[in-house]
C-alpha cells in the first residue's frame, strides 16, 4: 500500500498508525504494578513505626534508668525506678509515667523474683551508688528485644540485645 496525497490530508499514514498509544497488555502492567506497591506501603510504614517506637522506648527506659542513678548519687537520697507491667508504663517515682507501645511485651526480675501480669518492678537506687538491682526486657514481637541489667552493689545500669 501506497500513501497518497489525500490519505495524508485527513491525517493517516503508515507511521502514524502503529504509534498511537499504549496497548492494553500495557496498561494492565502498569496498573498491575501501582496495585502491588500500594500493597506494600502500609506494610513497610508498619513496621518503620514499630522499629521507631521500640528504639524510642528503649532510649527512654535507659535515660530514666541513668537519671535515677544520678541523682541519688549527686542528691544523696534514694531515687526509685518503676516499671508497670500491667499499665505499659515507667518512669521515677513521683514523675509523669511514660507509657510503651503496647507492641512490646515486657519482663521483669527484681530480688531474684520474676514478675508478671499487673506487678510493679521497682529499682531503687541508693545515695552511695548501689542499688537493688534487676533486670528489665523490652521484647518485641518478632523475639528480639533488649535486656536492661541494673548491678545491684555499684547501680551501674547495662543494656544489651535479647536475640529470638
Amino acid at each position: 500500500m501506497f500513501v497518497t496525497s489525500s490519505n495524508r490530508a485527513c491525517g493517516f499514514s503508515v507511521a502514524s498508525r502503529t504509534q498511537r498509544g499504549f496497548t492494553l497488555i500495557e496498561l494492565l502492567v502498569v496498573f498491575a504494578i501501582a496495585a502491588l506497591v500500594i500493597g506494600l506501603v502500609p506494610v513497610a510504614f508498619d513496621r518503620l513505626r514499630d522499629a521507631t517506637q521500640y528504639r524510642a522506648a528503649v532510649r527512654g527506659v535507659l535515660a530514666d534508668l541513668r537519671r535515677a542513678h544520678y541523682e541519688a548519687s549527686s542528691l544523696g537520697r534514694p531515687v526509685r525506678f518503676q516499671m508497670d507491667l500491667g499499665q505499659h508504663a515507667y518512669g521515677l517515682q513521683g514523675a509523669p509515667r511514660k507509657n510503651l507501645p503496647a507492641a512490646l511485651s515486657i519482663r521483669a526480675t527484681v530480688g531474684g523474683t520474676e514478675l508478671t501480669g499487673r506487678d510493679v518492678a521497682s529499682i531503687l537506687f541508693l545515695p552511695g551508688g548501689g542499688a537493688t538491682g534487676g533486670t528489665l526486657d523490652l521484647v518485641r514481637s518478632t523475639g528480639a528485644g533488649t535486656r536492661f541489667r541494673v548491678d545491684w552493689f555499684t547501680g551501674r545500669v547495662e543494656h544489651q540485645p535479647l536475640t529470638p
